[in-house]
């Protein structure tokens, strides 16, 4: 395993801790402020997602390219 894989694992490793604290906070009823808050952090979440996608798809389109 190389050290982009290890990165791409950690990343999902910190994503889903989040997910799993999250969870705890649809228990309560949810204040405004909480809710923007969670709606902006869901934002981040789906832009570092794609990001990661972006960046794997770079990395096999470079693996699959002939050297010269």
């Amino acid at each position: 395993m190389d050290a982009s894989q290890d990165v791409l694992i950690d990343l999902f490793v910190r994503i889903e801790n989040f997910f799993l604290r999250l969870e705890s906070y649809t228990e309560v009823r949810p204040t405004a402020g909480m809710m923007d808050i969670i709606v902006n952090i869901m934002t981040e979440v789906l832009t570092i997602l794609g990001i990661a996608t972006k960046e794997i798809k770079q990395g096999h389109a470079n693996e699959l390219t002939p050297a010269n």
